[in-house]
């Protein structure tokens, strides 16, 4: 069943020097780094990136933590986020004001994902846990179109961007002097991604960000967790024109506009 979903991937381990990890290649054309949420690179988020291969991008998917393939039970994502995500030194979970280390890991996928792609530059594209990472990843400069989908850390504090106050002041600035912006995605519904967190958002970024927000009834039916993952459980394939198809063509877009496919 693995060897199904990841059909038509190129797989390879990338080392900054410092951590190797995973990644999973598919497509042609610019880049777009796509870092999975909990509780890993499951069907969904391989979905999402066939999506971005059929749209004329190359989709960079990193593993981070979990089993590439493997699909998403509640207990293997609770049981991914007690071994892993809460005691792993890559990762900061709890606090705001810094980002998670693997994100420097990031920044150098990206670099060489804009050397072997080429175009303006490098989406990226965050979920969930690792929401925040594609604003923190705008201290590369190969990084110009930061996605940040139900972005749920830090989880102490409500208003917490997931990012240091230098990285936040490189984006501000790149923003300003690059004409680039940034879209967030979430469910209004959603108590994992507060509306402090988007009020902040709108805040530091004015008219550079653009919020799409979802109703319920824009997920997909079925799944079995309140309305959160707007591009890969909850996405209501069956529904060309549901709120979260239209989100993801718009993601998509902005990728397609921003890295030059």
């Amino acid at each position: 069943m693995a060897d199904d979903v990841l059909a038509g991937f190129e797989r390879f381990d990338f080392d900054d020097g410092r951590w190797s990890r995973e990644v999973y290649r598919i497509g042609s054309g610019p880049a777009v780094i796509v870092i999975h949420e909990v509780p890993g690179l499951h069907p969904g988020v391989l979905a999402f990136a066939r999506d971005l291969a059929q749209a004329g991008l190359t989709a960079y998917c990193p593993s981070l933590f979990g089993k590439p393939a493997k699909p998403v039970t509640r207990a293997y994502a609770i049981g991914v986020i007690l071994k892993n995500i809460c005691v792993r030194r890559e990762f900061s979970v709890w606090k705001d004001g810094r980002s998670s280390p693997i994100v420097d890991w990031l920044r150098a996928l990206a670099r060489k994902a804009h050397e072997d792609c080429g175009g303006k530059g490098v989406g990226a594209v965050g979920m969930c846990f690792t929401g925040g990472f594609a604003l923190a990843m705008m201290t590369e400069p190969s990084v110009v179109a930061p996605v940040l989908s139900q972005p749920s850390l830090p989880l102490k504090d409500k208003g917490g961007l997931d990012c240091s106050a230098s990285e936040l002041a490189c984006a501000k600035r790149r923003f300003k002097d690059e004409d680039l912006s940034l879209l967030a995605l979430r469910f209004t519904s959603d108590k994992l991604v507060p509306n402090a967190r988007i009020e902040r958002l709108k805040a530091e970024f004015g008219d550079k960000v653009e919020v799409v927000e979802l109703a319920d009834e824009d997920a997909a039916p079925g799944v079995p967790m309140e309305p959160h993952s707007v591009l890969t459980l909850h996405l209501h394939r069956s529904v060309p024109d549901s709120g979260t198809m239209k989100a993801r063509d718009k993601v998509i877009g902005f990728f397609r506009e921003r890295v030059g496919a």
